[in-house]
């Protein structure tokens, strides 16, 4: 899981570098995990890890240079771009 979370962490990093590091792997790894909990929601069969990689992927392909942007505003994910160090 690790190598999957690693490439896409550096895809997202080249396409938008108003992230840092800690991040971008933030929003890989929730990225994968709503794929994977949508997905079995709809109550298909686990395609693999191989599959996963490949539509965030292609989220990040697509939307990787605004992604900031679309967390920043989705109260689900908006909490994990806030500065720490800001009250």
């Amino acid at each position: 899981m690790e190598e999957y979370y690693e490439r896409l962490t550096a895809i997202l990093l080249e396409k938008n570098q108003q992230l840092t590091y800690e991040k971008a792997r933030t929003l890989v790894e929730l990225l994968w995990e709503d794929f994977e909990t949508t997905y079995a929601k709809a109550g298909r069969s686990y395609k693999g890890s191989e599959m996963t990689e490949k539509v965030v992927r292609q989220w990040i392909e697509n939307y990787g240079p605004r992604l900031h942007e679309f967390v920043a505003t989705n109260p689900k994910y908006a909490h994990l771009l806030r500065d720490p160090h800001v009250h």
